[in-house]
């Protein structure tokens, strides 16, 4: 079984709850949209897009897929099941529509498009994306001032997913600090190897630095 990944937002996602679970795949980095690669991708995931988990000739796409299935393939409930899955399904609805949603804003006007020379960033997209962030991470720190996880009593794939953007926080000045309970939960997070650093000891290289932003924008 392979895993096809590179360091950018979802596939540290797919990498890390690989790693979390001890899932018996191949971690092999990767780039679609290189134009060498792009035949041999294209027969695996038609939007020549990474993650991409391969069992024999199956090929399954989209990070969120790819965690149901390694949680099916370890016996492990960090996808949860029964009673407590509508619960993890609200929480992974809500954060793609809300508190991911603004933080990915921010995080493509400020790193993805300097990193990739996609052109300047767009304040207005900036503004647009603090100001969901600051809606969402509100409720979010209600939620987790009366709890450590989002799903019951340990990590779930919906603190995986909600915290995509925040390994990168500090590099788009996203102002985490000002939610204490949403930055001690990170912090939480942080404390699991596999969320920390999943790519410790994989072939993957670097991805091109980009300046870093302080919450109110400037340049550091």
């Amino acid at each position: 079984m392979k895993l096809y990944f590179s360091r950018n937002l979802n596939p540290r996602v797919a990498v890390a709850v690989a790693r979390h679970l001890d899932a018996p795949v191949e971690y092999i980095h990767a780039a679609p949209l290189d134009p060498s690669q792009q035949e041999k991708f294209r027969a695996l995931n038609p939007n020549l897009r990474l993650p991409i988990l391969v069992e024999g000739d199956q090929s399954l796409w989209e990070t969120d897929a790819i965690a149901c299935r390694l949680s099916q393939l370890t016996g492990s409930d960090f996808w949860r099941t029964g009673a407590a899955q509508p619960e993890m399904i609200r929480w992974l609805s809500w954060g793609t529509h809300n508190f991911v949603a603004a933080c990915d804003k921010v995080h493509f006007e400020r790193v993805t498009k300097q990193r990739y020379g996609l052109g300047p960033i767009r304040d207005d997209l900036v503004a647009e994306g603090l100001s969901g962030f600051a809606e969402a991470a509100a409720l979010l720190d209600k939620v987790l001032s009366g709890r450590d996880w989002l799903v019951g009593s340990a990590a779930s794939y919906a603190d995986f997913r909600m915290a995509s953007v925040l390994p990168f926080a500090d590099l788009a000045g996203l102002p985490l600090s000002d939610y204490p309970h949403v930055a001690a939960w990170h912090a939480r997070l942080w404390q699991l190897d596999a969320w920390r650093d999943p790519f410790a000891g994989l072939d993957a290289p670097e991805l091109p630095e980009v300046p870093r932003f302080d919450a109110a924008g400037s340049k550091r």
